[in-house]
């Protein structure tokens, strides 16, 4: 035999001076769940490990994040049902809990890099990502409360916006508003494909913010679709998109993989609270190892995801798995 591939797996220092993909916590982007209130951290049922944080608590969870070297969060807002309308007002309020959050770790920590969410669901009475009339999401009006909460993010000190509502056509309306008002270096990474999945329910747990009615289908994506991610991310990158998200990750490998091959933009990619809740109970109950999490993280960046957004992101440093 004149090929024995195993010759190259022979040793540890030959293995990892072939190794073709790398995970670095450059790569990695850790979602944070925030509650009002005071010295507050309260677990998430669903999600072992992970828990929602008044902004004292906050601040405290970024500061030991940075210490292992994870310099990237994206914030979400669990709000009062008493604060949620039809409109989402409370988006874009000033001295909302999420734009108070948002100032409060850029000041405290010029150096983060803080990635804001973009859509209805959070602060809305229907739990939809839209404007609701008579069952219909409502697109182009929604735009408009998109480009309020877009602005007021970013006037609050957002590095990325990260629009997750899937409306036609927000990504050209949100760069036009903070390009006008003088936000050209705020990027925007587009939830471009964005599929209607069963593995967000940890997630609505975490924020309640399930529909009150009806489901997301009309806008969300239809799992069974690739080719319409192409659609989407063309308009995406033409409307001046500056990275393209696929959620979620593990289901849609293929998805990462074909914008990555089509696009020159970064890629970014969710590993979802499904998918972690789903990990974390394999290794819980002892039927995985827990080193499926770092194989988990190394396929996304194999498939071509630049940035992974993922729960995962702290205990992978803590642990010494990267």
């Amino acid at each position: 035999m004149l090929q024995r591939p195993r010759r190259n797996r022979k040793s540890a220092v030959i293995r990892d001076m072939i190794q073709e993909t790398r995970l670095d916590a450059s790569n990695l982007i850790f979602p944070l769940f925030i509650v009002d209130g005071q010295n507050q951290k309260t677990e998430v049922k669903s999600m072992p490990g992970i828990y929602r944080y008044s902004i004292d608590n906050l601040l405290k969870e970024v500061e030991s994040c940075l210490k292992l070297g994870l310099r990237s969060f994206d914030l979400f807002p669990n709000i009062e049902e008493s604060l949620k309308d039809k409109y989402a007002t409370e988006s874009y309020r000033d001295g909302s809990l999420y734009l108070r959050a948002i100032a409060a770790v850029k000041k405290n920590f010029p150096e983060a890099c803080i990635v804001t969410d973009v859509a209805m669901d959070p602060y809305s009475s229907d739990g939809h990502d839209g404007i609701v009339e008579n069952g219909e999401i409502l697109n182009d009006e929604t735009l408009e409360v998109l480009g309020k909460m877009a602005l007021a993010h970013a006037q609050s000190g957002a590095d990325i916006i990260a629009p997750s509502d899937m409306m036609d056509g927000r990504i050209g309306y949100i760069r036009e508003l903070l390009d006008h008002n003088g936000f050209t270096n705020v990027s925007l990474m587009s939830y471009t494909a964005k599929y209607a999945s069963a593995y967000y329910g940890p997630f609505r747990d975490a924020l309640g913010s399930a529909p009150k009615h009806g489901d997301k289908k009309t806008y969300q994506m239809n799992p069974a679709n690739a080719k319409e991610a192409l659609i989407e991310a063309q308009l995406d990158a033409q409307e001046g998109a500056d990275f393209l998200m696929v959620k979620p990750g593990l289901p849609y490998l293929d998805i990462v993989k074909l914008l990555a091959d089509n696009f020159d933009l970064p890629i970014a990619v969710y590993n979802v609270s499904g998918e972690y809740a789903m990990l974390k109970a394999a290794i819980q109950n002892g039927w995985l190892d827990e080193r499926v999490i770092l194989e988990t993280l190394l396929s996304f960046r194999r498939a071509g995801a630049t940035a992974i957004l993922s729960y995962h992101a702290k205990e992978v440093l803590e642990k010494g798995f990267i």
